[in-house]
């Protein structure tokens, strides 16, 4: 029954229509006021995804429910896989020792400050505190995305944790070229930051690859401090695949030592898609394939990130936020505060070191 022809018919719907609504996210990124913002096509496709969910959704057929479900599941999953085209080992290597160490050191410690202030501090449900983690210490919306699968998680709580990275990261875009312009620059001693610091720092603590661009932007693209800001953060969302690899580790020993006696197999929760991802990385690290082409690849799946995204924003009802409260507010607050204060020391002590 699950695959009779309605069935078929629906979910094709309902993929069409994402893909649609999709489009039109993309569209209204790329307007001028919203550019200038910063506001990547997958925050803009789960803002009308959320407002579809909460006034148009019981105006449109049921029986699109399972396209949009899987267009946020699977066509997740095999966009997350080819987002290992944005990124080589060559670039990793051309920002050197110091600035892996700053995206390790950074997406590490943020990620364990933000699981433990949420569920021990402020009471988050395990899942809603470490999505909101992995949004502010690896990459934004899409590592929410990413993570999701592998907790298995409810949509609306990845909907939570990517509204957290939506309202900070803005903050932080904002934030960061005042801090330069108004202190880092022109101070004396340990406060200076150069501009090949700076970048390092934008990219290390950032949380959108939109927003790292645009906060790094002060003296133009291409300069050292922009170049640095994003390989740096590319090299955090490299980082994603062995972070969700170890999560699933943890997740599975953790189910060991509760699920019952000795012996008990508990079934092993590898991301493959991770693994995925990280093998494109390394394919495009070879540089076999055309620049154009490779190009139209990123696009395609910054398409398809923007239908999961949206998908996402389609399965977010507010009436589940209920009994949320202010928690989640406050676990991404005190992991901004880290990342702003925290990785500005961390940057210091490492580049001095290196």
């Amino acid at each position: 029954m699950a695959f009779s022809p309605e069935n078929r018919k629906g979910t094709l719907s309902g993929i069409v229509f994402v893909a649609l609504v999709a489009a039109s996210a993309t569209w209204i990124a790329g307007l001028g006021p919203v550019k200038a913002l910063g506001l990547s096509p997958l925050v803009v496709g789960i803002v009308i995804g959320i407002f579809y969910a909460n006034t148009l959704h019981n105006h449109f057929p049921p029986a699109w429910e399972s396209g949009i479900t899987f267009s946020a599941k699977k066509i997740l999953r095999f966009a997350i896989v080819f987002y290992g085209f944005r990124i080589t080992f060559q670039q990793i290597a051309d920002v050197g020792l110091e600035g892996f160490l700053v995206s390790l050191t950074m997406l590490t410690t943020t990620f364990i400050l933000g699981s433990w202030l949420g569920m021990k501090r402020f009471g988050l449900d395990r899942d809603t505190a470490m999505l909101t983690a992995s949004g502010a210490s690896v990459c934004g919306a899409a590592a929410v995305l990413a993570t999701e699968p592998v907790l298995k998680a409810e949509e609306y709580k990845a909907a939570v944790a990517v509204s957290m990275v939506v309202l900070f990261g803005t903050v932080s875009m904002f934030l960061y070229p005042l801090l330069y312009a108004g202190l880092f620059q022109h101070a004396q001693g340990f406060l200076h930051l150069s501009p090949e610091q700076y970048g390092i720092y934008v990219g290390g603590t950032v949380h959108e690859v939109a927003q790292v661009v645009a906060a790094a932007g002060i003296n133009g693209p291409g300069t050292e401090m922009a170049n640095n800001a994003v390989i740096v953060k590319m090299t955090r969302v490299l980082l994603i695949a062995p972070m969700l690899i170890l999560l699933g580790l943890y997740l599975s020993r953790k189910a060991a030592r509760s699920g019952g006696g000795e012996g008990a197999v508990v079934k092993l929760v590898i991301p493959w898609f991770a693994v995925y991802f990280l093998g494109m990385a390394a394919f495009n690290s070879l540089q076999i394939l055309p620049v154009a082409l490779v190009g139209w690849i990123n696009s395609v799946d910054t398409f398809l990130l923007t239908m999961a995204m949206t998908a996402l924003g389609m399965g977010t009802r507010f009436a589940k936020f209920k009994g949320l409260g202010m928690a989640p507010l406050y676990t991404a607050l005190g992991m901004f505060v880290w990342l702003v204060l925290g990785g500005f020391v961390v940057v210091k002590v490492i580049t001095a070191i290196f």
